[in-house]
C-alpha cells in the first residue's frame, strides 16, 4: 500500500487539515517564513508515539531558533490530539488526518498484519521542508527514541 515515495528536492505536497483545537491548519501558511518538520505517527497516548511527541517538544527552542515548526499528524481524531497534548504538555501542532488523505500523498501508509488481519497503519516517518515549501529530507521508518536529536541535528546543519 505504500503509494507514492517521496524524494528529497521535490515540492511538499500542500494540505489543510484540523488541529487538536479544531482550527483549520494549512502547510501554505508557513511559506516563506518557517521550515517544517512534518513528522507521521500511529497513534496518539502509546509509548513510541508519546516518547516522540515529548522528544519533539523538549526540543521546541532549539527548533524556533532555527525557524522550524514541528508538526506531528496521525489519523487520531481532533479530541484524542487535545488530550494528548494536554496530558503530556506537548508544544508540538498536532494535526488530524482521520481519512489517510494527507498520510497517502507523503507516502506513509502501509500494510500491517495485526492479530491475523490486515490493517492500514502509519509508518513513522519525517519529512523535513525549507521555507520555500521544498523537501529537504525524507525519512521513511524512523525509530522514535532519538529521532528530535537527530532532527535538530540536521536542520543545525542545514544553516
Amino acid at each position: 500500500m505504500q503509494s507514492v515515495q517521496l524524494t528529497k528536492g521535490m515540492e511538499a505536497p500542500h494540505f489543510e487539515l484540523p488541529d487538536a483545537d479544531m482550527e483549520t491548519f494549512a502547510l501554505t501558511s508557513l511559506q516563506g517564513t518557517k521550515n517544517v518538520v512534518l513528522y507521521f505517527y500511529p497513534k496518539d497516548d502509546t509509548p513510541g508515539c508519546t516518547m516522540e511527541a515529548n522528544e519533539f517538544s523538549e526540543l521546541e527552542d532549539d527548533f524556533a531558533k532555527f525557524d522550524t515548526v514541528v508538526i506531528g499528524i496521525s489519523r487520531d481524531d481532533c479530541l484524542s490530539h487535545a488530550s494528548f497534548r494536554d496530558k503530556y504538555g506537548l508544544s508540538v501542532l498536532l494535526l488530524s488526518d482521520h481519512d489517510a488523505r494527507v498520510c497517502k500523498r507523503y507516502g506513509v501508509m502501509c500494510e500491517k498484519e495485526v492479530d491475523g488481519h490486515k490493517k492500514h497503519v502509519i509508518q513513522r516517518s519525517t519529512f523535513v521542508i525549507d521555507k520555500q515549501g521544498k523537501l529537504l529530507h525524507v525519512m521513511y521508518g524512523v525509530h522514535a527514541h532519538g529521532h528530535a536529536q537527530e532532527i535538530i541535528n540536521l536542520i543545525r546543519d542545514m544553516k
